[in-house]
């Protein structure tokens, strides 16, 4: 998942006799990843969902902890706040986030995005300072997030396939705590109805009752609905390839 560096040469300054905007200006992106180009996201039509993608900062560590899972889940409870915008299905991996998304236009995409941030750093740094005794108050998420426009049932099906099972690409299903559950404990996969081992055992995949799981809402295009189901249901043993 990690991005190859890029190197740098020195360019000669150019002097300009008139205005205009110098060829590289700006903040460079941060981290070690180059970060999205700041250009003007396509025109959103809200019967297609969007699989978004965002990193946090190398200094925060593993998301995977249930201090920093509950942030996230803070974040998920402020934006189901909003009808606008809806997560209706989310994972939270090492370093970044998969979030399947709704929103009625690009400006409630945005604003959604903007406040699911905001209130997802407020309390990832909150729980960085309490578990390492120093206040961070640093950037979160150092770069644009990436969002994937869905348009069609196969695109939706590879794309929850992917968020939901994205553990088992990364090998977290392998861990001590993971290997009592059936599917990602730190996504919420516990309330997706469309897995194939869950014909005729509905509660099969019933979490205990301290679980606390991310806010999602329900989903209402018919792609996220019944859409994809047109490619039939998803194994909770699928491991997702690079390129969903």
């Amino acid at each position: 998942m990690s991005g190859s560096r890029k190197s740098h040469h020195q360019q000669e300054l150019t002097w300009r006799t008139h205005g205009g905007k110098r060829a590289g200006a700006g903040r460079p992106p941060n981290g070690q990843r180059a970060g999205q180009p700041h250009v003007r996201r396509p025109t959103h039509r809200r019967s297609h969902p969007l699989h978004i993608t965002i990193r946090v900062a190398s200094d925060i560590g593993s998301l995977r902890t249930r201090a920093m899972f509950l942030a996230v889940r803070e974040a998920t409870m402020v934006t189901a706040r909003r009808e606008d915008f809806r997560i209706v299905h989310a994972s939270v991996q090492g370093n970044h986030v998969h979030l399947l998304v709704e929103g009625e236009h690009r400006r409630a995409i945005s604003n959604g995005m903007r406040g699911f941030q905001i209130s997802a750093a407020r309390h990832i740094n909150a729980a960085v300072s309490e578990r390492t005794g120093q206040r961070r108050s640093g950037r979160v998420f150092p770069d644009r997030y990436h969002a994937r426009t869905l348009t069609t049932p196969r695109a939706v099906r590879n794309a929850l396939a992917y968020v939901l099972l994205n553990w088992r690409r990364h090998r977290e299903d392998r861990t001590s705590v993971a290997r009592t559950w059936a599917v990602d404990p730190f996504s919420s996969a516990v309330s997706f109805w469309g897995w194939r081992e869950r014909e005729g055992h509905p509660t099969l995949y019933r979490p205990p009752r301290t679980y606390l799981g991310l806010v999602t809402w329900r989903p209402r295009t018919w792609l996220l609905q019944f859409g994809w189901t047109k490619h039939g249901l998803i194994s909770t043993h699928h491991v997702p390839g690079p390129d969903h």
